[in-house]
């Protein structure tokens, strides 16, 4: 069996968070080192306790789980508790965690691994606002060039924003730690807008998940059918964009996904396009390539994955 791949996700659960863990926790190919929460669609305070409930919900106590940063570095914290609801994984019951969180601050964590384990073995996979990981560049710069890549979701550029007209909610929470990452020379590939938004749940696709017959296939379809009420009425769609899983089965399957690697540089200035992800699609400026952004998807092969790994569970 080939050697499994060593990540750190970094995430502010969220159901599509939840469901993006568990295609990790559910695929042997990965072997997650350990898991960073950071203020995000809820406050600190419940994605650090979300993602030790869908540890344990998955059978995994045994995942580290770490608490960072508790608002943007710049910008008071905006959260989405409209879409995710109050406690950020509304939808099912899950108990309380059991599983402690780990005493050390996961910005420190994220910088003794990096610099301990052997120099481009640790994939970030960033699900929520990037504040973790800019804090983390920012305090040890020489972490930059052992990273073998970030995978992240967050921006969009031919399908605008889903939280102002031009920004996407991660970036836009965040967008000056969005600005460190993007300027840091580490090698990105980006889930925007652009590609998640064609990855829909559907009724029948969550359906599916509650004919697994187990706690987590029920789970899982609970989380989707409050998640997508949301985007369903904004959108006006049969389901709504499953944003976090594209970050974990690029991983898996690179080949679900097409894009083209691009300039994306992140307004901060501006208070009318705060934290749009300005994508050079066409090349027309001299700025360096920095990022692989996705633009396409091949959706069924998506949600067929996704319902055999959370089938393992």
């Amino acid at each position: 069996m080939p050697q499994s791949r060593k990540i750190i996700i970094d995430t502010d659960p969220g159901q599509d968070d939840a469901v993006a863990i568990l295609l990790a926790l559910g695929s042997a190919e990965l072997e997650i080192v350990g898991m960073t929460a950071v203020a995000g669609n809820v406050p600190l305070r419940l994605t650090e306790k979300n993602a030790r409930k869908i540890c344990e919900l998955a059978g995994r106590p045994d995942i580290k789980v770490y608490a960072g940063a508790i608002r943007p570095l710049a910008r008071e914290l905006v959260t989405a508790e409209e879409v995710h609801g109050e406690t950020g994984l509304n939808g099912p019951q899950l108990p309380e965690p059991t599983m402690e969180l780990q005493d050390q601050y996961a910005v420190d964590f994220i910088v003794e691994t990096l610099m301990k384990e052997e120099s481009g073995t640790i994939t970030l996979c960033a699900l929520g606002p990037l504040t973790n990981i800019a804090l983390a560049l920012i305090r040890e710069p020489k972490i930059a060039p052992r990273i073998k890549e970030i995978v992240l979701m967050g921006g969009g550029f031919f399908e605008g924003g889903n939280v102002t007209p031009t920004a996407e909610f991660n970036i836009y929470v965040d967008p000056h730690a969005a600005d460190v990452v993007f300027k840091s020379g580490i090698p990105i590939v980006m889930m925007p807008l652009d590609v998640t938004h064609k990855a829909l749940t559907t009724a029948k696709r969550t359906q599916a998940y509650r004919e697994l017959g187990t706690r987590v296939g029920t789970a899982t379809a609970e989380m989707l059918e409050f998640f997508e009420r949301f985007d369903e009425q904004k959108y006006g769609t049969d389901g709504g964009p499953l944003h976090d899983p594209c970050v974990i089965a690029y991983l898996l399957k690179p080949e679900l996904f097409r894009g083209r690697n691009c300039n994306v540089a992140v307004e901060t200035a501006s208070e009318l396009t705060m934290g749009m992800t300005v994508i050079d699609w066409w090349g027309v400026t001299k700025r360096p390539n920095n990022a692989m952004v996705m633009r396409d998807i091949d959706h069924d092969a998506l949600f067929a994955l996704l319902l055999e790994r959370l089938g393992r569970l």
